[in-house]
């Protein structure tokens, strides 16, 4: 065998469980391809492939619900700061400030599948879905729980039930990495309302009589010192 021969199927072998990765899971932007884009050697390969993760999320109906770059499409309300730092939102929070923060999309939705990876440094979060801007905190409506330590995953109604679907301490520590980045699906149709968790489902509700379309919205809680991770957020509309 020739030295470039060796050279190609090494390369080969070297790529092929990056883009194994890609196929189940393109929603991770194909992080390692990026690291391997830094060498010329392996450009070609890696950027075919790179496009090929793109591909498969284009033809799975997955979209970014945030580009990765800007504020483009959201707002912010209440109290917070909220940052942009290598392609990830960090969201903070002063305990001393007892006003709640919400980064918030423009757009509203109905039915989709919306998916995120979050980690959770300190302090209580949430992803909010058909919410109104309206009611104590800022908002109202349904969140699936975030939170450096416990409950994740779960279902909680903000200015309505509250807890809708609380998750057993034994159950979160199945699904939740805590100081990690986790990956959180929720997916909702009509009444029905799934949450995933790293994969396992922490939550679910049958016919709920709860909204059916609005906003989504990113926390940081009131009265708490915080520090919450977002990246790769994106959304399959239904």
């Amino acid at each position: 065998m020739g030295e470039r021969q060796f050279r190609r199927k090494s390369t080969a072998r070297r790529f092929r469980p990056v883009l194994l990765m890609c196929i189940k899971a393109p929603h991770k932007r194909c992080a390692k391809l990026s690291q391997s884009m830094k060498s010329t050697r392996t450009l070609p390969i890696a950027l075919a492939l790179f496009v090929a993760c793109t591909a498969t999320r284009a033809a799975e109906g997955w979209k970014p619900l945030w580009d990765g770059k800007t504020f483009d499409g959201w707002h912010t309300i209440g109290k917070g700061e909220w940052k942009i730092i290598d392609g990830a939102i960090r969201g903070t929070h002063p305990k001393e400030e007892k006003e709640f923060g919400h980064l918030v999309t423009d757009k509203s939705y109905g039915d989709f599948t919306v998916r995120l990876n979050y980690k959770a440094v300190k302090g209580n979060s949430g992803l909010y879905f058909r919410i109104e801007e309206a009611g104590f905190s800022g908002v109202t409506g349904f969140q699936a729980e975030i939170d450096a330590d416990k409950d994740a995953g779960g279902l909680y109604e903000t200015n309505g039930r509250a807890w809708v679907s609380q998750p057993k301490p034994e159950d979160v520590t199945r699904w939740f990495k805590p100081g990690q980045w986790n990956e959180m699906t929720v997916s909702a149709r009509g009444g029905h309302i799934v949450v995933h968790v790293n994969g396992l489902k922490s939550a679910e509700l049958k016919d709920d009589p709860g909204r059916r379309e609005g906003r989504f919205a990113l926390q940081v809680h009131g009265s708490q010192d915080c520090e919450i991770w977002f990246k790769d957020i994106e959304i399959k509309k239904e």
